[in-house]
């Protein structure tokens, strides 16, 4: 199969249904996430979460004699910390720990959802919620961010509770942290409604595990295609051009029944728009847990240095993070 020749649909209504956790977090819960010992942060974090899950489930929307909701605490619970800590295995195990109705998604997952629906019918559909699970909060775009920012409070209003993790870098890779100060002062009136709980450690994906592996010769990568049932095998160039042609709330469908992808001749990514194309992509493909294996340029070399130094810089370090573990 070629990924190139698909042409994947999605409605309105499969959206709304689709936004849960990824495959990978399926069947993850608080128990499952092991804190790691030299990191006290983590099981701290875990115990944040318990309480706040038992918060969402036992809330009922009171009022005073006033007419005002009484107060029960803060709507909101942020994750801050590096990439390859377990934010995501904890803001999916808080989801599966409440009843629903509920929703998970992805920053870019939400922001495509309302571009879709219009804002005021993703409020509609959004607002007779118990709990929005975020993840991935992002500040690179100040119109996205605004517009997710509006959306929470548009639905904090309503007695939905947010929870949300951050796609920061740890201070070992340079990047600094990108502090839970900016995301309050970018959410402006919502910080108040938020607990920030800091989750630190290490890239779990990277402990002890060696670099991406070689490339293989085109040959081989043919030959380990074609012997495995429901692998996909494209020329890279040609992948990069059907994910300019398909939204990338798509990419998910796209990968649908697939096995494994096979990518021949990859080189570093020619701009920023197949940049970010190619780490929506590359979520997509950890979201699945579906390896990669590839011939031409290795993939920790799939952005240039010039990206890696830009205001993207934390997502293509992510996505290299996430399609070296898959390329092991």
């Amino acid at each position: 199969m070629r990924l190139s020749d698909r042409d994947p649909q999605i409605g309105a209504d499969e959206l709304i249904e689709n936004l849960v956790p990824p495959p990978r977090f399926d069947h993850v819960s608080f128990d499952s996430y092991i804190p790691n010992p030299d990191e006290p942060s983590q099981a701290a974090a875990v115990e944040a979460c318990r309480l706040f899950a038992a918060r969402v489930s036992v809330r009922r929307k009171k009022w005073s004699l006033f007419g005002g909701k009484e107060d029960e605490g803060k709507l909101g619970l942020y994750l801050d910390g590096g990439f390859g800590v377990g934010k995501t295995h904890l803001l999916a195990s808080l989801w599966h720990a409440v009843p629903g109705p509920k929703a998970y998604g992805t920053f870019v997952e939400l922001t495509n959802l309302v571009g879709v629906l219009t804002f005021p019918e993703a409020v509609k559909r959004l607002s007779n919620h118990k709990l929005l699970a975020i993840d991935e909060f992002e500040l690179d775009d100040p119109g996205d961010t605004m517009l997710i920012t509006r959306l929470i409070k548009e639905l904090t209003a309503q007695g939905v509770f947010i929870a949300a993790t951050s796609n920061t870098l740890p201070d070992k890779l340079g990047e600094g942290r990108f502090a839970a100060a900016d995301f309050l002062r970018e959410i402006q009136s919502m910080s108040s409604k938020f607990d920030v709980v800091r989750v630190d450690g290490p890239d779990y994906r990277h402990r002890g595990l060696p670099d991406a592996p070689p490339p293989m010769s085109s040959d081989e990568l043919e030959t380990k295609a074609g012997a495995l049932p429901g692998s996909t095998i494209d020329d890279f160039d040609d992948l990069c051009k059907a994910l300019a042609r398909i939204h990338p709330s798509k990419y998910g469908r796209l990968l649908d029944g697939v096995t494994a992808v096979h990518l021949k001749d990859v080189k570093p990514a020619p701009d920023q728009n197949v940049g970010l194309r190619l780490v929506a992509f590359g979520d997509r493909l950890y979201d699945r847990d579906i390896p990669v294996a590839v011939s031409g340029q290795p993939l920790s070399e799939l952005f240039t240095d010039e990206m890696l130094r830009g205001g993207y810089r934390k997502k293509y370090l992510r996505a290299v993070s996430r399609l070296v573990a898959l390329s092991r």
